[in-house]
């Protein structure tokens, strides 16, 4: 019998006295799909500017939040007759008078350290309330369009066309007392505008894609539609927005408190730098350090937002 007949004849025999061979089926494993936000931490994760960043970020939250750990130097204590304008010791790091003193006799690195919980607080109150109220507008009116989307627009165009710096200096001079939360009131007031621009746009976009409409068409509520569907995949460049925005609001703070119309109790980097200006000639150390933590300060959120928008946009890649 030739081997063509053999081949044949086998299964043939199998169904009538033995059993059939199990089929070998091969399973392959198919890699999960990823989402936007997974993706983009992947690609963070080997960003070296987001992790230097992320770190400085870190670092000011932990001395705005815990500063009696990096001194114990009380930052309203003065000492005119032994501190005067005294020089840095850059020698003794971490010490009282490792950056020098003031005109006050104050320890320049004990107020730097005390001043971040004041622009940090400012910055994230400030972001928070921005974020929440522009990005509401924003939602509302790019999902409902029509009247609603005029009103909201040209309201969005009057706060945009308010200087501001200029608008926050008139509101916060007619304040005896400007405490962190009327800081944050003043610059959330004048600042949502962007928020709700960017929230506006890309909530356009998101509400025509099938997922929305599937939505609509199986009944799904205005409510679940808007927070289950388009909130989650239109929030990504708000993010970004937020992000940079405060390092913006931390150096308004400063300036603010620079001109004189910050804040009015605590500590403050603008308040220390101006108040510096008068001893700018014999005593550079009092301007020079609380200016490069500022800088610091803002550099940072600025670099972690371009990273994060790097990684939430496809067209970046």
């Amino acid at each position: 019998m030739s081997d063509l007949t053999k081949s044949a004849a086998a299964p043939a025999e199998a169904a009538a006295g033995g059993q059939l061979p199990e089929p070998q089926v091969k399973v392959e494993k198919r890699e999960k799909s990823r989402s936007l936000w997974s993706d983009a931490w992947r690609d963070l994760r080997t960003n070296w500017i987001f992790m230097v960043s992320a770190v400085l970020i870190l670092l000011l939250l932990v001395i705005s939040a815990f500063p009696g750990l990096f001194t114990s130097v009380d930052p309203d204590a003065r000492d005119l007759a032994g501190h005067y304008l005294a020089k840095p010791q850059l020698g003794k790091v971490f010490s009282e008078g490792w950056l020098g003193y003031d005109a006050q006799g104050q320890s320049v690195y004990a107020r730097m350290i005390y001043g971040t919980r004041a622009s940090v607080m400012v910055g994230l109150g400030t972001t928070v309330a921005v974020t929440v109220f522009g990005g509401l507008v924003g939602l509302l009116a790019g999902y409902f369009g029509g009247w609603m989307d005029a009103l909201l627009s040209r309201l969005t165009d009057m706060f945009m066309g308010i200087p501001f710096l200029l608008g926050a200096m008139v509101m916060l001079n007619a304040f005896q007392e400007r405490t962190i939360l009327v800081v944050i009131g003043a610059l959330a007031f004048l600042g949502w505008t962007q928020t709700a621009r960017v929230m506006r746009g890309s909530v356009i976009t998101v509400k025509q894609a099938d997922y929305v409409l599937a939505a609509r068409a199986l009944g799904a509520g205005t409510r679940r539609i808007l927070f289950k569907h388009i909130l989650p995949n239109a929030i990504a460049p708000v993010i970004v927005v937020a992000t940079i925005s405060l390092g913006v609001y931390i150096a308004a703070e400063a300036t603010l408190s620079f001109l004189g119309l910050g804040l009015t109790s605590g500590v403050s980097w603008g308040a220390d730098i101006s108040a510096g200006g008068n001893s700018i000639r014999v005593a550079q150390h009092i301007i020079v350090f609380p200016s490069i933590l500022l800088s610091i300060a803002v550099l940072s959120f600025i670099m972690l937002g371009e990273a994060v928008r790097n990684a939430l946009d496809p067209k970046m890649r």
